[in-house]
């Protein structure tokens, strides 16, 4: 999962994505309310974490705006405000939670599992697709003869395929999403990925399977399709 973090203070900005990243999300970091906007409407996030207080634009505009433009991306906002009326505006505008500062990291963390789930649709932490599972609590993906555990990245892009079946994603749109836009590396370590999570799921004796559609991408599919 991608995270879109507004956060002005450098310190706790480093520190939230620490946190995050231990945690197997991708984290796209900006010090400011003009570049969260614009970060936002590129859709290459799945969730936004939005200080209220920022420069150039403040959260609650830059909601407003991602509202006005149909965005519906799940956004939490992060404020050292603890008014009632200031948790009000932001779920009025279209926030879909709101924590205070100063929070507990597990507290963080399972009200994005929250959002996740509901987002999602699903009531449970789990994706399945044929005959594997992939817990997102644990990293762990699994099939009827056997389990294996998956590195961050490893998890990140089996989580896209499998909430994307069947759908072609190519080797950009990996590297973009799961890495993003800052980093200096090249789509190579995209193909590196792809092979470790064929061998796992041949070792799990997975039903499905990494295809690969020569010059457009990469999707799952069913090996007895």
């Amino acid at each position: 999962m991608r995270i879109l973090l507004a956060e002005d203070e450098k310190s706790m900005s480093r520190a939230l994505t620490a946190i995050l990243t231990r945690n197997n999300y991708s984290v796209d970091a900006v010090f400011d309310g003009q570049d969260a906007l614009d970060y936002i409407r590129t859709g290459d996030y799945d969730l936004a974490l939005l200080d209220v207080m920022m420069p150039k634009i403040d959260g609650f505009e830059v909601l407003r705006q991602v509202r006005a433009e149909g965005i519906q991306i799940p956004v939490m906002m992060l404020t050292a405000k603890s008014q009632v009326d200031d948790k009000v505006e932001g779920l009025d505008l279209g926030a879909n939670d709101y924590l205070t500062k100063p929070f507990d990291s597990k507290e963080l963390l399972a009200r994005l599992r929250a959002m996740t789930r509901v987002t999602a649709g699903t009531a449970d932490n789990k994706l399945k697709f044929g005959n594997i599972t992939l817990d997102r609590g644990s990293y762990e993906l699994s099939s009827p003869e056997g389990s294996v555990k998956l590195s961050s990245k490893e998890y990140q892009m089996m989580e896209y395929l499998m909430s994307n079946p069947g759908m072609l994603i190519t080797t950009e749109r990996f590297f973009d999403k799961i890495w993003g836009l800052d980093f200096e590396g090249d789509t190579s370590i995209v193909w590196t990925n792809l092979s470790y999570l064929r061998k796992k799921l041949v070792q799990i004796d997975a039903n499905v399977r990494i295809k690969a559609s020569r010059n457009a991408g990469y999707s799952l599919e069913l090996t007895d399709q």
